[in-house]
């Protein structure tokens, strides 16, 4: 209802499985939310300018941004819950770029009378592609931060950042390169990196979240067995290093989900996969395969887009 309200009302542009969540609105003069962008719960997005927001970008929950100018976020973005957004001045987020909870953004600042000789700034901010501020991140007017930079948590920047960095304090200051912190990783890498995101999804997505006792999930290296409501699973990683190992087709009304960290590699049946060299899967109304697909994506960073 609210999807055909906004392009009756603003004439939006609505894309594919766009999420609009309870008591959460959106105003400005022209608006476009792209394939699967999601505003959550409680959010209030009321601008006089545009509010663009790119495919796979998320506004979390108790979220406001409001003023006169607009905001334009690009693919893949994140705004954590509690966070503020002045747009009295544009605001523009790059792609793969994330605020994390109760972070602030504002674009002008006074209070006092300009007219005492109180100083007065009006200026909007700009966050490149794949910049990462953490919890409770406050960034002043006029600030750029630029690509691939970390802005640790807390932080006050009122200085505009280059990029590739990775800054912290108040005032925030360059600490190190982020180059220094990044690892390159090999196949074998990522093999070991999979092994430990399926160890902790067998305690946070299916014990924690999904409720099943962890006596009833088998876990083998490089494979998890459980049933879901009846239903027998089994998760399988298919890992870069070695040949995997035979797999018969899938019985008894088994349903597998491959994490598939080997190039070309082809399911051998109708099972549900994760590709690792393209990022992509289909999306799904498996409870299970929705369950991994955003707890890698919550815990992990691992953003996987839907097949073409």
């Amino acid at each position: 209802m609210k999807k055909w309200l906004l392009r009756w009302l603003y004439g939006a542009k609505i894309g594919r499985r766009v999420e609009i969540g309870w008591f959460s609105a959106v105003s400005g003069k022209h608006i476009e939310l792209g394939d699967h962008a999601a505003i959550r719960p409680l959010t209030l997005i009321h601008v006089l300018g545009d509010v663009r927001l790119g495919p796979y970008t998320e506004v979390s929950s108790f979220s406001l941004v409001y003023g006169s100018a607009s905001l334009r976020a690009g693919r893949g973005c994140y705004i954590g819950p509690q966070s503020l957004i002045n747009v009295d001045e544009d605001v523009e987020i790059g792609d793969e770029s994330a605020l994390g909870p109760r972070s602030m953004i504002f674009t002008h600042a006074s209070f006092f009378p300009y007219t005492e000789g109180y100083w007065v700034r009006r200026a909007g901010v700009h966050l490149g592609r794949r910049v990462w501020c953490a919890a409770g991140v406050f960034i002043h007017p006029g600030v750029e931060i630029g690509d691939h930079s970390f802005v640790n948590s807390r932080s006050v920047v009122s200085t505009s950042i280059p990029e590739g960095s990775v800054v912290e304090g108040n005032p925030a200051r360059v600490t190190y390169p982020l180059e220094r912190t990044l690892r390159k990783p090999t196949p074998g890498y990522v093999d070991q990196a999979l092994r430990r995101v399926l160890s902790d999804f067998v305690e946070v997505g299916l014990h924690r979240e999904m409720g099943l006792p962890l006596q009833a999930i088998e876990q083998g290296k490089d494979e998890l067995r459980f049933r879901w409501r009846g239903i027998p699973y089994r998760v399988v990683l298919i890992s870069a290093a070695g040949e995997p190992a035979p797999l018969a087709l899938a019985e008894g009304g088994e349903k597998r989900i491959y994490l598939v960290n080997r190039p070309g590699w082809v399911p051998p049946d109708e099972g549900m996969s994760f590709d690792l060299s393209t990022m992509r899967t289909k999306y799904l109304s498996d409870r299970v395969h929705t369950a991994l697909r955003l707890f890698m994506l919550r815990y992990y960073g691992m953003r996987f887009t839907e097949e073409e």
